[in-house]
């Protein structure tokens, strides 16, 4: 037997390995100032692409001030309580309502947070009997939600209709046998990989299938869609779409989350949902906050307009100049590299510190061994002057991989001011 700490300090996790690199650098990075495409890090400013800040909703002033109305005539303590007992207001109401109606279903749930709010409202949706199918790139709060499940679980691989439709042969042979249900679920929007999740192809299966679909639509939710209401509007299928849960985190630049359906299951999720019934109630600053946002992506189309022209700038670029973005349709631009761990330091120093660009550079095991993954985030509030300084830097960055320069010089020192 060991001590249980001194087995941590010894394995440290997956990332323990590139512990040795400079602090709040590469892990834990200190982005200072006003959120927005120009911020300063490391004492220097740089050209921002790393928040989901998509609509530029986060320093817009009419949300500046709503928060701050709302912060200085509520506080954060109110509403005081779980939302069961003591928690509740007439905002709460009216932003559950409000967000149902964007999303086209008939009722909806405030959460106070995205990764506990899917994890465990799929521990809520399920029992032993039951049966999940996901999909195999799902995000993190998937996976942990489906860990939750006592019962049994197939994976499918990511947005492969032929193998999603093997997986549910299983799991209804395995549900007929226990008496239980089937719950497919897959994101909208895949935010490392950029891709949309096939909800036309997972739709169609349910005329041969008896399941009910959970969508995940952080990355889609008030981003795609002719009014933003998501990947399902873009695909013309939301109404197929049985659960619809969001955060507030990305495209609304704020805190919180919801799931939304039938206005039966809402109920039953309202008592059953563990870390709503056993947590405070949203803050009021939120939910006026966030009643702002929303009044804001239904009144500006435009700021979907603008998101996507940037998107649409740097990915055809990025392409033009033989770049490998995979499939993404979406704001999530993932731009793809061969090289080792070494070489990705070395990359997005030189970005940072020569070029005075901030993204966020993600190796294994997010992405596969040899793998270098930047990830760019466009958003309504970038201009054209921002993308075409970045593809320039790309390309420099590029030749420079190409030549090897990076795999021969060392680590570049880091300068704190």
């Amino acid at each position: 037997m060991i001590d249980l700490f001194d087995k941590l300090k010894m394995e440290g996790g997956p990332l323990a390995k590139y512990a040795h690199l400079p602090d709040d650098y590469f892990f834990f990075p200190k982005l200072e100032g006003e959120i927005g495409p120009h911020m300063t890090f490391n004492g220097k400013k740089v050209l921002n692409w790393s928040l989901n800040n998509y609509l530029g909703l986060a320093n817009h002033p009419e949300v500046r001030r709503a928060d701050a109305e709302a912060a200085a005539q509520y506080g954060l303590a109110a509403p005081m309580g779980a939302r069961m007992m003591s928690g509740n207001s007439v905002h709460h109401l009216q932003l559950e309502k409000e967000l149902a109606a964007f999303v086209q279903k008939e009722d909806a749930m405030l959460l106070n947070y995205g990764y506990q709010g899917i994890s465990s409202s799929i521990d809520a949706l399920v029992d032993r009997k039951d049966v999940i199918v996901y999909d195999a790139e799902s995000h993190a709060s998937i996976i942990d939600g489906v860990r939750l499940h006592i019962g049994k679980r197939y994976v499918y691989a990511h947005n492969n209709m032929e193998n999603l439709e093997k997986q549910l042969e299983r799991a209804a042979k395995l549900a007929t046998e226990q008496g239980g249900g089937i719950l497919v679920i897959t994101e909208g929007v895949f935010g490392m990989s950029g891709n949309m999740g096939d909800l036309k192809g997972i739709a169609a299966l349910k005329k041969k299938y008896k399941f009910r679909l959970l969508l995940d639509d952080a990355h889609g939710f008030g981003t795609m869609g002719p009014n933003g209401a998501g990947a399902g509007e873009e695909q013309g299928v939301q109404e197929q779409v049985d659960l619809y849960f969001s955060t507030f985190a990305k495209s609304m630049a704020g805190i919180g989350a919801f799931i939304a359906g039938d206005k039966h299951i809402l109920k039953y999720l309202r008592y059953t949902v563990r870390s709503q019934i056993y947590a405070k109630s949203l803050p009021m600053p939120l939910v006026l906050g966030t009643l702002k946002r929303l009044e804001l992506v239904r009144r500006h189309p435009e700021l979907r307009k603008d998101l996507k022209n940037i998107m649409h700038a740097i990915k055809l670029g990025l392409r033009e100049r033989g770049f490998s973005l995979n499939m993404t349709v979406t704001p999530p631009t993932p731009v793809l590299f061969k090289g080792g761990v070494g070489e990705a330091a070395n990359m997005a120093m030189d970005l940072r510190e020569n070029s005075g660009i901030f993204c966020s550079v993600v190796i294994y095991p997010v992405v596969p061994k040899g793998v270098i993954m930047f990830r760019i985030i466009p958003t309504a509030v970038h201009t054209m002057a921002d993308v075409e300084r970045t593809l320039q830097a790309f390309s420099a960055l590029k030749t420079k991989l190409d030549s090897g320069f990076y795999k021969e010089e060392a680590l570049v020192s880091v300068t704190r001011n």
